[in-house]
């Protein structure tokens, strides 16, 4: 028979329970705050995280904006020194403008009293020679407008330098000759990536002023490859540039100190229009120059590597040149005035070209129902009776041949719109007056 457990015992049984149970309650109330503290830290830890996330982030978006402030003011003073140069510019043009007619004035009023005819010829050249004035300073001031206007934009392509030069040397041959200079030109068959019109205006103005400030000597015109640069040098044996005339002499209305003839006819404008146009091709242009002996302007241009088709193409364009530069060419001239139909059908004539006039739409599609083949090239003007425009007629031909005949839009509207047409319809611009030379480079360069 089991003995029964004494009560004394079971008392003490009773109270250890008791006890054992209030410690794992102390216990699980323990474990359960420091989970909870746990969460809390971490919770803690994840915040401070995310608040130094953000203020990473806005102290990015304060860099950013601080850097996009910066770039404000500095458009903006780029802005107020463009304002203050043109401010500059038009009051110097208003100057130089009135000077060669108020010669022009004078000259006619002479003329007018004259009764002999070798005195009357030595006065209507000089009439020529000031109006001349005027027209090289509105072209210049029409240029410039339209590079800060963002209305003329580069169209580089690769283009042959043995054409350009051979045009260059056309046109300034006869001044050469005339200052007893000589003129050496050298392209060495190279290809080069550029806007055909605006390397010619750069090289031009720099053959310009080598021969206006050369009295004795040479002007030479030379290119050579180094890599896949080409550079274009035009060297001159004239007074040379003391050193710190080299930047000023970019800068409008500037020539240089001690070295200009007085009034020879420029403006200063020519290396302004240079450093303009030269920036917005990318092509750099640099200059070495030694006071006593001479100067070298330099435009370094992209190499365009010649291939075989163009090879080929150039053999043909050579075969069909004569004298002028074209054998045959078939010249759609697209203009309302028949006396400049007249005209430039003369000049075409002269080059050699074979000129199908037409005074509106209508003559268009007779021609267009007529010919053989389509015109190597268009010369149209802007606007034709009726408020027709000769672009119009520029696609109807493109349409009917289904080519992209190359064309040259002629016109005495120099507003913003006409351009911007003419840029959209893939046709290069000329405002007129156009000078042959100018023309005849244009054309060879696209028949090219």
């Amino acid at each position: 028979m089991p003995q029964s457990t004494p009560p004394t015992l079971n008392r003490q049984l009773e109270k250890l329970t008791k006890i054992n149970a209030a410690l794992i309650e102390r216990v699980e109330r323990s474990v359960e705050q420091q989970g909870n503290a746990y969460s809390l830290f971490t919770a803690a830890i994840g915040l401070e995280n995310q608040v130094r996330q953000r203020t990473d982030e806005l102290q990015e978006a304060l860099e950013r904006l601080e850097r996009s402030n910066d770039a404000l003011v500095d458009a903006r003073d780029e802005a107020e020194r463009a304002n203050e140069a043109k401010t500059r510019f038009f009051t110097a043009v208003g100057h130089d403008l009135l000077q060669p007619l108020h010669a022009a004035r004078l000259t006619v009023s002479a003329l007018g009293e004259s009764n002999e005819i070798s005195e009357n010829k030595k006065l209507a050249d000089q009439i020529d020679h000031a109006l001349s004035s005027v027209e090289d300073l509105l072209r210049t001031m029409l240029d410039i407008t339209k590079i800060e206007t963002g209305v003329t934009q580069p169209a580089p392509r690769p283009m042959s330098l043995s054409d350009l030069f051979q045009s260059l040397h056309v046109d300034f041959a006869p001044i050469v000759a005339e200052k007893g200079l000589a003129l050496t030109v050298d392209a060495h068959g190279l290809d080069v990536v550029s806007d055909p019109p605006m390397l010619r205006r750069i090289l031009q103005n720099l053959l310009s002023n080598a021969v206006r400030f050369t009295d004795v000597g040479q002007v030479t015109l030379q290119a050579k490859r180094h890599g896949d640069k080409v550079t274009i040098k035009v060297t001159d044996t004239g007074p040379g540039i003391p050193e710190n005339d080299r930047y000023r002499i970019f800068e409008e209305f500037q020539s240089g100190s001690n070295v200009r003839p007085a009034r020879d006819g420029g403006f200063g404008l020519g290396l302004f229009i240079v450093k303009r146009m030269a920036h917005a091709l990318n092509h750099m242009v640099t200059l070495d120059s030694e006071p006593g002996t001479g100067s070298t302007f330099t435009v370094h241009v992209p190499f365009a590597r010649q291939t075989s088709s163009s090879v080929d193409k150039a053999k043909q364009a050579e075969t069909r040149k004569a004298q002028y530069g074209f054998a045959d060419v078939h010249v759609m001239v697209i203009e309302n005035d028949l006396n400049i139909i007249a005209a430039t059908k003369t000049l075409l004539d002269q080059w050699n070209c074979r000129t199908f006039p037409a005074t509106d739409l209508k003559q268009i599609e007779d021609y267009i129902a007529t010919a053989e083949q389509p015109p190597a090239i268009i010369l149209a003007d802007y606007h034709l009776e009726d408020d027709e425009c000769g672009l119009t007629g520029v696609a109807r031909l493109r349409s009917a041949w289904n080519t992209q005949i190359p064309a040259i839009v002629i016109t005495a509207d120099h507003g913003t719109q006409s351009a911007s047409a003419v840029k959209a319809a893939d046709c290069e611009l000329l405002c007129k007056p156009i000078r042959p030379a100018e023309l005849r480079a244009l054309m060879q360069h696209l028949l090219n």
